[in-house]
């Protein structure tokens, strides 16, 4: 989608009778009728991806008319003032987070109880759209987030190893990542900011706070499909290697940090 965005922004005839926006949507949805028809997503994952879809989506329709951002240019599939491939852009974040946890076989210590997440993310979808009337509490949300993971351990495999992160922090990166790829979409102009209007410059690194609270959201849709794990008896401590031979020996060797 990224990559739509550049090659739109930096080449699109004007004579094209289809406006820019629409392309957008038509190529997301066979980008998505593609995840399903090569078998890289589930029906249930594609399930998930939809909620995020139709989650994102209003809260775009009710962020662009309290003026927190914009759509710039014109297009014929819309609702109001946005464009309906914005809601691809969150289903694009569902479907990575779907994915890896089936991809790496995430799984997880001390994970929280599925209510108490369920709750958290209840408030934080909540505070996206109250802080414009009442008080922000999003600091209030850092704080109950830290609490409920702060002693939740990932656990993930790549190839035949298996390494270990902790939760807030897989949390920080995957924002961090969301946060460039937004200054991507602004710069391409796929949406910007009021400050952003006429001339570009980078979203503000507070905007790491918001994305940080949307990994929350994230997560919780996605248990509703990939149920948290706990690793298996030694699992994290076995690696398995192949012989001269071709056969398969696995030694126990130490977690790679």
């Amino acid at each position: 989608m990224l990559g739509l965005m550049l090659a739109t922004r930096l080449y699109w005839p004007d004579a094209v009778p289809l406006a820019r926006y629409d392309f957008l949507f038509l190529a997301a949805l066979l980008i998505q009728i593609g995840m399903l028809a090569f078998k890289l997503e589930t029906t249930d994952e594609a399930k998930v991806i939809v909620i995020f879809h139709v989650v994102g989506t209003a809260m775009e329709i009710f962020k662009t008319g309290a003026g927190s951002w914009l759509y710039p240019e014109a297009s014929v599939f819309r609702i109001g003032g946005v464009p309906l491939f914005s809601g691809f852009m969150y289903a694009c974040v569902g479907s990575y987070m779907t994915r890896i946890q089936r991809i790496f076989d995430i799984r997880f210590t001390r994970y929280p109880p599925f209510w108490a997440t369920v709750v958290l993310c209840l408030a934080i979808y909540a505070n996206f759209f109250t802080h414009h009337f009442f008080y922000d509490m999003r600091y209030v949300l850092f704080a109950a987030t830290a609490v409920l993971y702060m002693r939740t351990m990932m656990h993930y495999r790549v190839f035949r190893f298996w390494h270990r992160m902790p939760m807030l922090l897989a949390f920080t990166l995957v924002a961090l990542f969301i946060w460039i790829a937004e200054n991507i979409g602004t710069w391409s102009r796929a949406w910007v900011y009021p400050g952003q209007a006429e001339v570009w410059s980078p979203v503000a690194i507070e905007k790491l706070g918001s994305w940080f609270l949307l990994m929350i959201i994230s997560v919780v849709l996605v248990t509703w499909v990939h149920r948290p794990r706990p690793p298996e008896p030694g699992a994290q401590r076995r690696i398995d290697l192949p012989t001269p031979g071709g056969n398969v020996r696995s030694p126990m060797q130490p977690v790679t940090d």
